[in-house]
């Protein structure tokens, strides 16, 4: 491994910890990122979708408690078997589309011009929904309590609109973030829901591209993941936290522009012939 390729794998850590639970698409800007350094591996897209292992172990770890709490209690508490039987159903959509579209989807749908589109997009989508929601300081701040409380029809909701998310830029976690607000969830509530429906999502994701793909790993290969990995799971915890913290008073709009205005440098870089 050089000096440049280390680098390289830092870097890409880095985005994917600082975007994953952000709503502006981890998957988009890995690609992105991935296009201007021209780093390439044996493994394809399953770096980027490999390394999104140590975002999930951040989430485990920044809930640590409320989840040990959670395996303690599951076979008594109500709430709690309610919280994951949702979190099941919402997760399934994606799911099942993902494993029946997988390839062609990686195959076709994994270039920086779908991206741009799909930034443009989903930040007109959210300055849209955040013209109908109230003032960030007049919603209540229990979002653990909140998501206890999802409903069938907002698990639902989530799902669906997790199922656009298999488009490279739309975001994952700002797809179920507006399944939720539509759903009627508070944006803290919404936020976290996201949080706790990545680990079955993400790790399914994560396992399933990594077995398809197992035949071209090669040993640098498993130095890679595991850098990438460990650097996004560190970046993704602070990140986790800071998010919390933001829409607690603030919305979405920034994210709104910040998409948009990144789609459009994005075209412009393929125009360009920057980025191919």
């Amino acid at each position: 491994m050089t000096i440049s390729e280390l680098l390289s794998v830092i870097l890409l850590g880095i985005v994917e910890g600082i975007t994953e639970f952000l709503p502006i698409s981890s998957t988009g800007h890995l690609i992105v990122a991935s296009a201007l350094l021209n780093f390439q591996t044996n493994l394809g897209e399953t770096f980027e979708i490999f390394i999104q292992l140590g975002a999930i172990m951040a989430v485990i770890a920044f809930y640590r408690q409320d989840l040990a709490t959670q395996v303690r209690t599951v076979t008594r508490d109500r709430a709690v078997q309610r919280l994951w039987l949702m979190i099941v159903i919402a997760g399934l959509p994606a799911a099942v589309i993902g494993l029946l579209l997988h390839d062609w989807i990686t195959d076709t749908l994994f270039n920086p011009t779908v991206v741009a589109i799909s930034f443009i997009v989903g930040g007109i989508v959210f300055l849209l929904i955040e013209r109908r929601l109230p003032n960030p300081i007049d919603e209540p701040d229990e979002p653990q309590q909140e998501i206890r409380q999802i409903t069938l029809r907002q698990a639902v909701l989530i799902g669906l609109a997790q199922t656009v998310a298999l488009i490279p830029g739309v975001s994952r976690s700002g797809a179920s973030i507006i399944g939720g607000l539509l759903g009627g969830l508070t944006r803290s509530g919404a936020t976290a829901f996201s949080f706790y429906l990545a680990i079955p999502v993400l790790g399914g994701a994560t396992i399933l591209d990594l077995l398809t793909n197992l035949d071209n790993v090669q040993p640098i290969d498993l130095v890679y993941l595991a850098i990438g990995t460990v650097v996004s799971g560190i970046v993704a915890w602070f990140a986790i936290g800071w998010l919390l913290r933001f829409v607690a008073t603030n919305s979405f709009v920034l994210f709104g522009y910040y998409r948009i205005a990144l789609g459009v440098l994005i075209l412009g870089l393929v125009a360009g012939g920057v980025i191919q």
